[in-house]
Protein backbone atom coordinates (compact mmCIF):
# COMPACT_ATOMS: atom_id res chain seq x y z
CA UNK A 1 0.00 0.00 0.00
CA UNK A 2 1.46 3.42 -1.26
CA UNK A 3 2.43 5.83 1.68
CA UNK A 4 3.40 9.34 1.35
CA UNK A 5 5.18 10.89 3.87
CA UNK A 6 6.39 14.21 4.74
CA UNK A 7 9.55 14.61 7.25
CA UNK A 8 9.58 18.34 8.98
CA UNK A 9 13.55 19.03 9.48
CA UNK A 10 13.27 21.99 11.40
CA UNK A 11 15.33 24.44 13.73
CA UNK A 12 13.96 24.33 17.11
CA UNK A 13 13.63 27.88 19.07
CA UNK A 14 14.86 26.56 22.09
CA UNK A 15 12.04 27.09 24.89
CA UNK A 16 9.84 28.86 22.78
CA UNK A 17 6.58 26.72 21.31
CA UNK A 18 4.90 29.66 19.78
CA UNK A 19 7.77 30.21 17.18
CA UNK A 20 8.22 26.99 17.14
CA UNK A 21 4.20 26.10 16.41
CA UNK A 22 4.37 28.41 13.67
CA UNK A 23 6.94 26.76 11.45
CA UNK A 24 4.91 23.81 12.06
CA UNK A 25 1.83 25.12 10.57
CA UNK A 26 3.66 26.11 7.92
CA UNK A 27 5.06 22.57 7.20
CA UNK A 28 1.67 21.21 7.65
CA UNK A 29 0.09 23.39 5.40
CA UNK A 30 2.82 22.19 2.62
CA UNK A 31 2.46 18.79 3.09
CA UNK A 32 -1.30 18.64 2.67
CA UNK A 33 -0.77 21.02 -0.35
CA UNK A 34 1.76 17.69 -1.75
CA UNK A 35 -0.35 15.31 -0.90
CA UNK A 36 1.10 14.27 2.49
CA UNK A 37 -0.97 11.19 4.17
CA UNK A 38 1.89 11.70 7.29
CA UNK A 39 4.19 14.49 8.64
CA UNK A 40 6.60 13.60 11.04
CA UNK A 41 8.15 16.17 12.90
CA UNK A 42 11.63 15.90 15.59
CA UNK A 43 11.66 15.03 18.80
CA UNK A 44 10.72 18.19 21.38
CA UNK A 45 9.64 20.01 18.23
CA UNK A 46 8.18 22.52 20.50
CA UNK A 47 11.17 23.56 23.07
CA UNK A 48 14.04 21.69 22.04
CA UNK A 49 15.66 20.31 25.10
CA UNK A 50 14.82 23.54 27.62
CA UNK A 51 14.99 20.75 30.13
CA UNK A 52 15.27 22.64 32.58
CA UNK A 53 11.82 24.69 32.70
CA UNK A 54 10.24 21.09 31.79
CA UNK A 55 7.90 22.21 34.51
CA UNK A 56 6.12 24.93 32.61
CA UNK A 57 6.36 23.38 29.27
CA UNK A 58 4.92 20.03 30.02
CA UNK A 59 1.37 19.13 30.10
CA UNK A 60 -1.16 16.26 29.87
CA UNK A 61 -1.46 15.00 26.25
CA UNK A 62 -4.69 16.42 25.85
CA UNK A 63 -3.87 20.17 26.65
CA UNK A 64 -0.87 22.49 24.99
CA UNK A 65 0.82 21.65 22.06
CA UNK A 66 -0.50 18.08 21.78
CA UNK A 67 -4.30 20.02 21.44
CA UNK A 68 -2.76 22.16 18.43
CA UNK A 69 -1.69 19.18 16.55
CA UNK A 70 -4.69 18.00 16.92
CA UNK A 71 -6.30 20.65 15.37
CA UNK A 72 -3.77 20.92 12.33
CA UNK A 73 -4.13 17.03 11.83
CA UNK A 74 -8.09 17.87 11.67
CA UNK A 75 -7.41 21.37 9.09
CA UNK A 76 -5.03 19.47 6.98
CA UNK A 77 -6.57 16.34 7.06
CA UNK A 78 -3.26 14.50 7.62
CA UNK A 79 -1.43 12.27 10.53
CA UNK A 80 0.62 14.16 12.49
CA UNK A 81 4.08 12.57 14.26
CA UNK A 82 6.38 14.37 17.05
CA UNK A 83 7.37 14.39 20.53
CA UNK A 84 6.80 16.91 23.32
CA UNK A 85 7.33 17.14 26.73
CA UNK A 86 4.34 16.03 28.88
CA UNK A 87 3.06 15.43 32.29
CA UNK A 88 3.31 11.68 32.76
CA UNK A 89 2.03 12.17 36.79
CA UNK A 90 2.35 13.69 40.08
CA UNK A 91 6.13 15.77 39.89
CA UNK A 92 6.86 13.33 36.75
CA UNK A 93 7.74 14.37 33.15
CA UNK A 94 8.20 12.42 29.92
CA UNK A 95 9.31 12.87 26.28
CA UNK A 96 6.05 12.12 24.42
CA UNK A 97 5.37 11.00 20.75
CA UNK A 98 1.93 11.09 20.10
CA UNK A 99 0.69 9.81 16.28
CA UNK A 100 -2.55 11.53 15.23
CA UNK A 101 -4.80 10.10 12.83
CA UNK A 102 -6.84 13.42 10.26
CA UNK A 103 -9.54 13.07 12.64
CA UNK A 104 -7.21 13.76 15.36
CA UNK A 105 -7.77 10.76 17.08
CA UNK A 106 -4.69 9.63 19.17
CA UNK A 107 -3.82 6.33 17.37
CA UNK A 108 -0.26 5.92 18.83
CA UNK A 109 1.16 7.40 22.29
CA UNK A 110 5.12 6.83 23.24
CA UNK A 111 7.23 8.11 26.20
CA UNK A 112 10.91 7.81 25.19
CA UNK A 113 12.09 4.36 27.03
CA UNK A 114 15.65 5.26 27.18
CA UNK A 115 16.78 8.69 28.81
CA UNK A 116 19.82 9.95 27.31
CA UNK A 117 22.53 10.72 30.10
CA UNK A 118 24.47 13.15 27.55
CA UNK A 119 22.13 15.66 27.34
CA UNK A 120 20.71 15.43 31.16
CA UNK A 121 17.47 13.59 30.41
CA UNK A 122 17.98 11.63 33.53
CA UNK A 123 17.63 14.27 35.53
CA UNK A 124 14.58 16.18 34.43
CA UNK A 125 12.47 12.99 32.80
CA UNK A 126 11.07 10.27 33.50
CA UNK A 127 10.99 7.03 31.00
CA UNK A 128 7.86 5.37 29.60
CA UNK A 129 7.34 1.63 30.52
CA UNK A 130 6.04 0.23 27.33
CA UNK A 131 6.16 0.24 23.61
CA UNK A 132 3.78 1.67 21.20
CA UNK A 133 2.56 -0.54 17.79
CA UNK A 134 -0.12 1.50 16.02
CA UNK A 135 -2.69 0.17 13.62
CA UNK A 136 -2.58 2.74 10.42
CA UNK A 137 -4.24 2.33 7.38
CA UNK A 138 -1.03 1.12 5.55
CA UNK A 139 -0.27 -1.11 8.09
CA UNK A 140 1.13 -1.72 11.85
CA UNK A 141 4.04 0.75 12.62
CA UNK A 142 6.45 1.37 16.03
CA UNK A 143 7.07 4.14 17.79
CA UNK A 144 10.82 5.16 18.85
CA UNK A 145 12.85 8.57 19.95
CA UNK A 146 16.05 9.53 19.25
CA UNK A 147 18.18 7.10 21.37
CA UNK A 148 16.15 4.34 21.42
CA UNK A 149 17.79 3.85 18.27
CA UNK A 150 20.67 2.62 19.82
CA UNK A 151 18.82 -0.65 21.01
CA UNK A 152 17.73 -3.10 18.97
CA UNK A 153 15.72 -5.14 21.01
CA UNK A 154 12.60 -2.72 20.40
CA UNK A 155 13.04 -2.57 16.56
CA UNK A 156 13.04 -6.60 17.04
CA UNK A 157 10.38 -6.09 19.29
CA UNK A 158 8.01 -4.30 16.55
CA UNK A 159 9.26 -6.58 13.51
CA UNK A 160 8.00 -9.67 15.48
CA UNK A 161 4.69 -7.80 16.09
CA UNK A 162 4.26 -7.26 12.70
CA UNK A 163 5.38 -3.69 11.67
CA UNK A 164 6.02 -2.45 8.66
CA UNK A 165 7.57 0.69 9.89
CA UNK A 166 9.02 2.65 12.63
CA UNK A 167 9.01 6.39 12.82
CA UNK A 168 11.54 7.91 15.05
CA UNK A 169 11.49 11.69 16.42
CA UNK A 170 15.06 12.68 16.86
CA UNK A 171 17.21 15.31 17.75
CA UNK A 172 20.59 13.87 17.57
CA UNK A 173 23.78 15.82 17.74
CA UNK A 174 27.02 16.53 15.70
CA UNK A 175 29.48 14.77 15.22
CA UNK A 176 28.08 11.15 15.40
CA UNK A 177 26.50 11.47 11.85
CA UNK A 178 28.03 7.93 10.90
CA UNK A 179 26.19 6.24 14.18
CA UNK A 180 22.81 7.76 12.93
CA UNK A 181 23.17 6.72 9.33
CA UNK A 182 24.81 3.36 10.35
CA UNK A 183 22.13 2.15 13.22
CA UNK A 184 19.11 3.29 10.87
CA UNK A 185 20.22 1.30 8.15
CA UNK A 186 20.95 -1.56 10.55
CA UNK A 187 17.42 -1.07 11.96
CA UNK A 188 15.73 -1.69 8.21
CA UNK A 189 18.06 -4.27 7.07
CA UNK A 190 17.94 -6.66 10.10
CA UNK A 191 14.07 -6.17 10.57
CA UNK A 192 13.25 -5.70 6.73
CA UNK A 193 10.90 -2.68 7.41
CA UNK A 194 11.05 0.80 6.72
CA UNK A 195 12.60 3.38 8.92
CA UNK A 196 11.20 6.54 8.97
CA UNK A 197 13.30 8.87 10.95
CA UNK A 198 12.81 12.76 11.16
CA UNK A 199 15.92 14.96 12.75
CA UNK A 200 16.27 18.28 13.68
CA UNK A 201 18.77 20.90 12.52
CA UNK A 202 20.40 24.14 14.05
CA UNK A 203 22.09 24.81 17.39
CA UNK A 204 21.39 24.59 21.01
CA UNK A 205 23.14 25.06 24.03
CA UNK A 206 26.66 23.63 23.46
CA UNK A 207 24.79 21.11 21.21
CA UNK A 208 24.79 21.03 17.06
CA UNK A 209 22.41 19.32 14.62
CA UNK A 210 23.16 17.86 11.59
CA UNK A 211 19.42 17.17 10.42
CA UNK A 212 19.84 13.79 7.71
CA UNK A 213 16.21 13.18 8.24
CA UNK A 214 15.62 9.80 6.26
CA UNK A 215 13.47 7.10 5.06
CA UNK A 216 15.33 3.71 4.46
CA UNK A 217 13.15 0.52 3.06
CA UNK A 218 13.44 -2.66 3.94
CA UNK A 219 16.55 -3.52 2.01
CA UNK A 220 18.14 -0.74 3.52
CA UNK A 221 18.64 1.80 0.86
CA UNK A 222 17.80 5.12 1.16
CA UNK A 223 14.26 6.43 -0.46
CA UNK A 224 15.09 9.70 0.24
CA UNK A 225 17.85 11.70 2.94
CA UNK A 226 18.10 15.57 3.69
CA UNK A 227 21.32 17.79 3.82
CA UNK A 228 21.97 20.29 7.14
CA UNK A 229 19.43 22.61 6.68
CA UNK A 230 15.64 23.56 7.69
CA UNK A 231 13.14 21.77 5.39
CA UNK A 232 10.29 19.36 4.15
CA UNK A 233 11.40 16.30 2.47
CA UNK A 234 8.69 14.21 1.11
CA UNK A 235 8.63 10.40 -0.68
CA UNK A 236 6.34 8.10 -1.82
CA UNK A 237 6.71 4.27 -0.14
CA UNK A 238 5.22 1.33 -0.57
CA UNK A 239 4.76 -0.67 2.44
CA UNK A 240 3.96 -4.65 0.22
CA UNK A 241 7.99 -3.95 -0.19
CA UNK A 242 8.13 -4.95 3.33
CA UNK A 243 6.23 -8.46 2.91
CA UNK A 244 8.62 -9.25 -0.69
CA UNK A 245 12.17 -8.68 1.28
CA UNK A 246 10.63 -10.84 4.24
CA UNK A 247 9.39 -13.51 1.50
CA UNK A 248 13.12 -13.34 -0.41
CA UNK A 249 15.62 -13.97 2.91
CA UNK A 250 13.95 -15.50 5.48
CA UNK A 251 15.33 -13.92 8.40
CA UNK A 252 12.18 -14.41 11.12
CA UNK A 253 11.01 -18.06 9.73
CA UNK A 254 15.54 -19.05 10.67
CA UNK A 255 15.35 -17.41 14.02
CA UNK A 256 16.81 -19.36 17.19
CA UNK A 257 14.89 -18.10 19.81
CA UNK A 258 15.83 -21.72 22.07
CA UNK A 259 19.46 -20.35 21.87
CA UNK A 260 18.92 -16.47 22.63
CA UNK A 261 15.33 -15.24 23.65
Amino acid sequence: MRLTISLGQLDIVLGDPTANLDTVRTMVAEASRRGSDIIVFPELWSTGYDLENVDIHATPINEGVFVDLIYLAQQYDIHILGSALSVLGEGKYGNTAVLLDPNGEMIGIYSKTHLFRLMSEEKYLTAGDSLTLSDTPWGKAGLAICYDLRFPEIFRHYALGGAKMVFIPAEWPKPRLAHWQTLLRARAIENQMYIIACNRVGESKEDSFFGHSCIIDPWGEIVIEGGESSMLLTATIDTAKVDEVRAKIPVFADRRPDLYG
